[in-house]
């Protein structure tokens, strides 16, 4: 497509003949899709599974419709809810309640509240009350120590394990900041780059001269924040986002194709054509296999988004960009998380507040939400004395300790680390109904050398006119940081489009 438009006329034709194929129904792909519909585009979005959302799921467990996915969104740069407010949906928005986390598996203290403020874990204040009750005396005094080191000792420590360590010592590693970034990032802190996960603290740690001294001047004297008071929520759950993008979707007149899996595309005719092949109901006697039609569709479109995860986009990607860099050598975290609907009157009083998060190799959990503490309107439709909670396992080069076992077996391992997390008894007859879901995360974006490994992926793509990509493994994890890429990608695509 080349020329420019002939007035407004002639722009609204030329948008309304530009062909875009959307690889993925997931977040990504729908934002990518919306944007390109806004400006009169025709769109098609092609969703493998039954149902758009990706990461952000539903399902009736126990008979009350839950988030089994992504339960939150970080408020950081608003983009979020930017996205929400121009569905409509932003009377929706809710903030979490339950008080601050909490800290298991903390050797000769067993489980205490996660210390309010600070960044990543790292305190501002190593002999406050609640960050020695973790760390103990002398966790404390050691991480003084930092505060009497010359500042010509000072490195640019790019591993935030090394930082943190040779800065305030093994005990507020291992028991406030691995933790955080575990149950955050389902990360080591081995492998998280300071400058990507806490922007500007290696610049206040040369100015302040010590590591407290630099968290002291990141958070500006703000009021100490309980952890969990940078994310908000949506009444109804997440995927009420998901259905309100489906439906104005639906008014732009875009079309969403479920069941139908793009397996190859390819340049033809000046653009791409898309090779769909239909996904057929599952097979009574073979469960676990899916099947597809044996004769693919295909599909025409000047523009093509790849807005699936890593492993598929690359497959995809690998015959039409040669040059796209290779994937790195960390095995992306396979995480599962088991939601519990119980019959717990115990719980009532949140004794562990909004959730706990674990010590590394306390507990075969890495983290626990308690769902009915944090989200008032899931209370309300739970009732009096049932709860939800939900216990999430596996990390970054750590198998989910659910992963070999069967549907009961994982929910009688959740319900067994969820009595020993929350301090509570559970037994096995307060068990209303569980489920589990499995996901592969991509990586975080601030993993040491992902940001520059995406670049250079994001890069390579963008050398092919009509074709882009979107997603986490590109963008980074979490709505935060998916929604403004996709947001922009599309805004590159569309340009190319309509004004090559």
């Amino acid at each position: 497509m080349s020329g420019s438009p002939g007035g407004a006329v002639g722009l609204r034709e030329r948008a309304a003949a530009t062909r875009v194929v959307v690889i993925g129904g997931g977040v990504a792909g729908l934002v990518a899709a919306l944007e390109c519909a806004k400006v009169g585009l025709t769109v098609t979005v092609l969703e493998e599974g039954a149902a758009p959302g990706g990461a952000v799921r539903r399902a009736d467990v126990g008979g009350l419709a839950l988030d089994v996915g992504a339960e939150s969104y970080a408020t950081r740069g608003g983009h979020v809810r930017a996205l929400i407010d121009e569905l409509g949906i932003g009377d929706r928005v809710v903030a979490p309640a339950g008080g601050r986390a909490w800290l298991a598996g903390i050797p000769g203290v067993g489980a205490a509240p996660m210390p309010a403020g600070g960044v990543l874990g790292i305190p501002e204040n190593p002999f406050a009350p609640d960050v020695r009750r973790v760390i103990g005396w002398p966790g404390a005094w050691r991480a003084y120590v930092d505060r009497l080191r010359p500042v010509l000792t000072i490195g640019h420590e790019h591993s935030l394990a090394t930082l943190v360590r040779s800065r305030m010592g093994a005990r507020v590693l291992d028991r406030l900041v691995a933790p955080v970034v575990q149950g955050v990032y389902s990360a080591r802190p081995e492998d998280i780059d300071v400058d990507a996960a806490a922007p500007g603290l290696n610049a206040a740690l040369t100015r302040a001269g010590s590591l407290s001294g630099a968290v002291a001047a990141l958070r500006g004297g703000k009021p100490a924040a309980a952890p969990g008071a940078a994310v908000n929520g949506l009444e109804g759950g997440m995927s009420t986002l998901v259905d309100a993008l489906v439906r104005r979707l639906g008014e732009l007149d875009v079309e969403l194709r479920t069941n139908s899996e793009a397996v190859a595309f390819e340049r033809a005719q000046g653009g791409w054509r898309v090779d769909v092949a239909e996904r057929t109901v599952r097979d009574a006697e073979a469960p676990d296999a899916d099947s597809l039609g044996s004769d693919p569709s295909s599909l025409f479109a000047d523009v093509v988004v790849v807005a699936v995860p890593e492993d598929a986009a690359r497959r995809l990607l690998a015959p039409v960009v040669p040059e796209l860099p290779a994937a790195g050598e960390r095995p992306a975290p396979v995480v599962e998380v088991v939601t519990l609907v119980v019959d717990a009157p115990a719980l009532d009083d949140a004794p562990r507040g909004s959730g706990v998060l674990c010590v590394p190799g306390a507990h075969t959990a890495k983290a626990l939400t308690h769902v009915t503490a944090k989200w008032p309107w899931v209370a309300a439709a739970a009732g009096a004395g049932r709860h939800v909670v939900r216990v999430s396992f596996g990390a970054q080069g750590e198998a989910p300790a659910t992963a070999a076992l069967d549907e009961d077996g994982a929910a009688r391992l959740a319900l067994a680390e969820a009595s020993a997390l929350l301090g509570v008894d559970l037994p096995a007859s307060v068990l209303v109904a569980a489920r589990r879901e499995r996901y592969e995360q991509s990586q975080p974006a601030s993993v040491i050398g992902q940001a520059d490994a995406a670049a250079r992926a994001r890069a390579a793509v963008g050398e092919h006119e009509g074709l882009g990509v979107v997603g986490a493994w590109i963008a980074g994890t979490g709505l935060a940081q998916v929604i403004p890429d996709a947001v922009a990608e599309a805004d590159r695509l569309r340009h190319g489009a309509l004004w090559a």
